[in-house]
């Protein structure tokens, strides 16, 4: 028994899937060493994410060695570390010539919408969406991927010098977003999160202090219209997930503000247009996944120190803890930031 199977909502069973055959050109055949458990995954164990159908092997957050390429593969070799890009998409559809592979029509993310990375045994991926490196560890590899997700984020907004962002949700995706705003010159960065557990993590560890506890009975505006000037957020990112949060962040956004949703939710939005967004003039910008050249230069910005991943990881399970485990991370009161599963 060597994969975990998502088999209904709230549902898991171990089971075996035979190992893959040997790759055919483009494909390399590799095995996992490292899982980050992310809010997808979360989502869909309980059944609340979009696109996924059971039953699925989840696993998209993934350090992976290499054990064999096929014919044409030169990017990466037998015996290298890897991170995995995990949205395969059509590389003919004119979205991706148009270079936005991972928003593609037809893309497929490993470990939601086919079989993914939590098992012990080989699996074949186009070899093009792995990024070595060697240096780093496979934590460190695993982690890329939710990396990738708010450095997309961040520049969907592209915030200037001399802007404010404020992150809604300090979550492992909200995270994502900081560690990268936090080293741009001349951006001002404010947090706001319901618990101020996270809070605290972003002063601590990620040198951001300026942060706002959300009271769902009391209103934020005046505590970032004390921080801000009056002025407000020229970018906010959503990276809640909540269709509340979702709908009632537009008032935060300073006139000719930007929006952007990096969080999901399959609920429908409502939010005042006529005295908000169209008085402000505001920009809504959706966010999904990210491109080849952010996983590269994540795994460069861990190699220079620039990217710390070894404070993230809160939790640790093994392959054989997770069918009694998983559940647990449902929970916030775990207070995991990331936790992540040894597969080998």
């Amino acid at each position: 028994m060597n994969a975990i199977e998502f088999t209904a909502p709230e549902t898991i069973h171990v089971i075996d899937l035979p190992d893959a055959p040997a790759p055919g050109p483009g494909e390399a055949t590799v095995r996992t060493h490292r899982m980050g458990i992310c809010g997808t995954d979360l989502s869909c164990y309980l059944g609340k994410f979009p696109f996924f159908d059971y039953p699925r092997v989840p696993g998209h957050e993934l350090g992976i060695e290499v054990v064999a390429v096929g014919e044409g593969v030169t990017n990466v070799k037998p015996g290298d570390k890897c991170s995995v890009e995990p949205y395969f998409n059509d590389p003919e559809s004119r979205t991706s010539k148009a270079g936005h592979s991972n928003c593609c029509p037809g893309v497929q993310v490993i470990g939601v919408h086919m079989n993914g990375g939590l098992r012990q045994g080989t699996y074949k991926v186009p070899a093009v969406k792995l990024h070595p490196g060697n240096d780093l560890s496979y934590d460190q590899l695993a982690l890329v991927e939710t990396l990738a997700i708010g450095y997309h984020a961040v520049a969907r907004g592209n915030p200037q010098p001399g802007e404010t962002v404020l992150v809604i949700g300090a979550g492992p995706i909200g995270l994502a977003a900081l560690e990268f705003l936090k080293l741009m010159d001349g951006v001002n960065v404010i947090v706001m999160d319901m618990v101020q557990g996270r809070l605290d993590f972003c002063a601590g560890n990620l040198g951001l202090p300026q942060g706002i506890r959300f009271d769902p009975t009391n209103s934020p505006l005046p505590e970032l219209e004390a921080l801000t000037g009056g002025h407000l957020a020229d970018v906010v990112i959503d990276a809640t997930g909540s269709p509340k949060s979702m709908s009632t962040c537009f008032e935060y956004a300073a006139f000719t503000g930007r929006v952007v949703y990096v969080g999901i939710t399959t609920t429908d939005l409502q939010f005042p247009h006529a005295p908000v967004f169209h008085r402000r003039e505001l920009t809504l910008l959706a966010s999904r996944n990210a491109v080849p050249h952010e996983f590269t230069a994540i795994i460069d910005l861990i190699r220079q120190g620039k990217v710390d991943t070894d404070k993230w990881i809160t939790h640790r399970v093994a392959f054989d803890e997770v069918p009694a485990r998983f559940a647990d991370f449902t929970d916030p009161a775990t207070g995991a930031i990331k936790a992540v599963i040894e597969v080998r």
